[in-house]
This record gives structure tokens, C-alpha cells and sequence, in this order.
């Protein structure tokens, strides 16, 4: 294929990626953002590969193999699961961004001289430099939400000096990189920041509380866009380039939407210092009462209900809850209720992830509100449900300064007329921090698994 075919295909490729980041951006148009991305990556892909002038076997071979383990793992990752694959995934994005660093320099793709070899040479530091922290941060990240490594913050003492001194260090070495003409003394420049920078990434994610892993995903997302981006300066490729800037862009801004619904510092992300979730807030007092619900008495409720705000966790992801949830959810409009959901941005491990499992079990998108939308209609609200969600509904961001989460923009459930809370027992969140929900009066417990607590009330709402 000619170069000039190749550009234009490459054009193509980029308006459907931009396409697809717009479709993506509502439940309604997702599909169709869907569509535009693989429609793109495969014109994408296609152009490269008419590209190459040799060795088209043995990329093919690679394609071949890599999509089928990706498919093959993909088929057993449960929706639970996602946030560790995504994280995994944007690990593998780094190590690609290191090899093609290392590659780059020892055999570059496109020769240059003077001020175009620095600028080359810069690239290549940089991408690795990227790419290892994004590769070692996404597996700690991966770890801790598939409760390999514990979930609590690693603060260790003078850790921002730690990460100050190191980022000092690469820098150092990236000077004497650049001014070394000896390739045998460069690969030990890029071998130690390399080093440097993997553990820098491990020592950022570590100091980060498990309650703040969606943050850290997003920010992942973005790192590994902007690794993406430094493999396409360094291959000379402008798709690449285009690509990585659309999701390390797109993931920021997304990670910036996730600290303001945390209230949390953009830069203190960055710099893995907000890893305070360790500290949990004192336990309950000894005289507070637990008021315990019976499936009858909730189907009673709901029955006499006019509105209900439905408040998914991750607790329904994990119990697989979410058709049940819809089944209810019909049942209750067929009989005239008002029937909504109320999504904070950081429910579950993953933005979107409570409006994923939803879509998946049929629930209309107009009936699924953000927190934004609905917060105010809760006083005027009959029942509320919370399923398995936990630190998103904690009365104590907004009416305890004390608190670790205070200041955290919450799902204002507590101002309804009842609150069931649909839990497996009284264990805090993932933040560990206590919930004194649990003990308003107006408050009602319906302990015992999600999905078979959901399945009852559709039972005795049938009845």
C-alpha cells in the first residue's frame, strides 16, 4: 500500500477513534462508540500491515496468538473482575512502551542526526521512563483489587522524598544519557532509570488506599495513553501517536471527574500521596442499635411505596444481582411506582461500572440518574434501596469533619423516608471506614446475600 493510502487510512482511523470517545460518552450511543472503535482499530491495523514491507508472517503470528489469549482470558473474566483485567491490560501497555524503547535505540527505525537525534533520544527516555511506571504501578493496582496485595496505603515515612529523590535520579541519568555517545553506556543509563522507575511506580500505587482504586485505574488509563503515545514518536508512527493522546487525555480528564466525586487533589493522585484510607473512622458506639428488616416487611414497603431510588454497590456486582434488580424494578413500575437509580461516579471498582451491569440486565437508561441528577429528589423519596454499596451512601462525608472520607460527595440516602440496606453483614467498605447509616432510625438491615435478598422481594412481590 503506498504511503499516501496508508496517511488517509490513518485519517479514517483517527475520526472513528474521536467518534468512538463521543459515543462513549452516554449509555445510549455506547454501542455505537463500540463500533467506531473496532471499525477504526481494524482499518488501523489493516493499513499497518499492508504497510510492511517484510516479515509479514511472523507479525501475523503475533496478532494471531495475542488475540487468542486475549480472547480466551476475556471469556473467563466475570464483570467483577473487570477493573483487574483493565489494570492488567494497561500493564501490558507500559512493558510495550519499554521493549519498543529499548529497541528503538539499539536498532532505530529511522536515522537521525543532530538536533532530531537528541529530540529522538529524548523520546526514548521519556517512553521508557513512562512505560516502566505504568507497567509496575498497573500490576500493584491489579493486585490490590484482586486482593493479592492489601488494599491499605503503604506510608512509608519521608515516602514523597523517596519519590522526589527518584524522579532527581532519573532525571540525572537521562542528562547523562543524552550527552554519552558510547551505546554501551546508554543501555546502562536507560537500564538503571528503567529500574528507577519500576520501583518509583510500585512505591505510587502502594501509598494509595484501596477505597481509591477506581482514581488509580483511570489515572492508569491515562499513563498507558501517554506510554501508547511516546512508542508512536519513537516508531515514527502518527496513528500512535494520535491514539495515545486521545486516551492519556481522556483518561486525566476522567481522573480529574473521579477525584472532584472523591474529593480528592488532581495532583496529589499524580504524586501518590492521598493513600490516607488506612485510617478508619472510631467504632460504633456500644448503645447504637441495629434496626433488622424481613424480606415481607420490605415487600410491604415497596408496595405501599409511590418512589423508590435504587442504589447499586459493588456488592451487587459481586452478587449478580443486577437482573433480579431489573425484574423487581419492572414489577414496581407495572404497578405505578416511581422507580429510579441513583449512580455515584466511583460505585463499584470502575467508572461505569454500576451503569455496565444495569445496561446488561435491560434496565432503561433514562430511569439510571447520576449523582448530580438525584441527590436533591431524596427527601421527597418513600424507599430507598441500597444494594451492596457502602462508602458511596456514608452519612459521615458530609456530617462528620473527623472522618477519613469527610468532604467526599456522598448519595444522600438518609434523607428519604426509609433506607433498606441489603448487606451480607455489618463489615465498613473498602475505605474501612465505619458507616453510621446503618444505625438511623429510619434505617432497616435485610442481611443475607444480594441476589438471593433481591430474588424474595421479586417473589413476594408476585405474590
Amino acid at each position: 500500500m503506498s504511503t499516501g493510502l496508508v496517511s488517509v487510512a490513518y485519517v479514517v482511523a483517527s475520526i472513528l477513534f474521536i467518534l468512538s470517545l463521543g459515543g462513549l460518552s452516554h449509555q445510549t450511543s455506547a454501542r455505537r462508540g463500540n463500533l467506531y472503535g473496532v471499525a477504526g482499530i481494524i482499518i488501523a491495523v489493516g493499513a499497518t500491515l499492508a504497510s510492511v514491507d517484510g516479515g509479514i508472517v511472523s507479525i501475523l503470528v503475533a496478532v494471531l496468538l495475542g488475540a487468542g489469549i486475549g480472547i480466551a482470558i476475556a471469556n473467563k473474566v466475570e464483570m467483577t473482575q473487570m477493573p483487574q483485567l483493565v489494570a492488567l491490560l494497561h500493564s501490558f501497555v507500559g512493558l510495550a512502551a519499554v521493549l519498543v524503547g529499548f529497541s528503538g535505540y539499539i536498532e532505530p527505525l529511522i536515522a537521525t542526526s543532530g538536533t532530531e537525534h537528541t529530540i529522538k533520544l529524548v523520546e526514548v527516555f521519556v517512553g521508557i521512563f513512562i512505560g516502566a511506571i505504568t507497567f509496575t504501578g498497573s500490576l500493584v493496582a491489579c493486585g490490590k483489587l484482586d486482593g493479592r496485595i492489601d488494599s491499605k496505603a503503604l506510608t512509608l515515612p519521608g515516602r514523597h522524598l523517596m519519590n522526589l529523590t527518584a524522579i532527581i535520579v532519573c532525571v540525572l541519568l537521562g542528562a547523562w544519557f543524552l550527552g554519552t555517545e558510547s551505546m554501551a553506556l546508554g543501555i546502562v543509563a536507560l537500564i538503571l532509570m528503567t529500574a528507577i522507575a519500576s520501583v518509583l511506580g510500585i512505591h505510587l500505587i502502594m501509598a494509595i488506599g484501596g477505597a481509591d482504586m477506581p482514581v488509580v485505574v483511570s489515572m492508569l488509563n491515562s499513563y498507558s495513553g501517554w506510554a501508547a503515545a511516546s512508542i508512536g514518536f519513537m516508531l515514527g508512527n502518527d496513528l500512535l501517536i494520535v491514539v495515545g493522546a486521545l486516551v492519556g487525555s481522556s483518561g486525566a480528564i476522567l481522573s480529574y471527574i473521579m477525584c472532584k466525586a472523591m474529593n480528592r487533589s488532581f495532583i496529589s493522585v499524580i504524586l501518590g500521596g492521598f493513600g490516607q484510607t488506612s485510617s478508619s473512622s472510631a467504632a460504633a458506639d456500644a448503645d447504637q442499635t441495629v434496626h433488622e428488616s424481613s424480606a415481607d416487611d420490605v415487600c410491604e414497603e415497596l408496595r405501599n411505596a409511590q418512589s423508590v431510588i435504587i442504589v447499586p454497590g459493588y456488592g451487587m456486582a459481586v452478587a449478580q444481582a443486577q437482573n433480579g434488580v431489573s425484574e423487581m424494578t419492572k414489577i414496581l413500575r407495572d404497578r405505578g411506582v416511581n422507580v429510579r437509580f441513583g449512580i455515584h461516579p466511583v460505585a463499584g471498582r470502575l467508572p461505569g461500572h454500576m451503569n455496565v451491569l444495569l445496561a446488561e440486565a435491560h434496565v432503561p437508561y433514562d430511569i439510571v440518574l447520576e449523582m448530580d441528577e438525584i441527590n436533591d429528589d431524596f427527601p421527597d423519596t418513600d424507599v430507598v434501596l441500597v444494594i451492596g454499596a457502602n462508602d458511596t451512601v456514608n452519612p459521615a462525608a458530609a456530617e462528620d469533619p473527623g472522618s477519613p472520607i469527610a468532604g467526599m460527595p456522598v448519595l444522600e440516602v438518609w434523607k428519604a423516608g426509609q433506607v433498606v440496606v441489603l448487606k451480607r453483614g455489618m463489615a465498613t467498605g473498602y475505605s474501612g471506614v465505619e458507616n453510621p447509616l446503618f444505625f438511623k432510625d429510619n434505617t432497616r438491615m435485610l442481611f443475607g446475600d444480594a441476589k438471593d435478598s433481591i430474588d424474595k422481594l421479586v417473589g413476594g412481590l408476585r405474590g
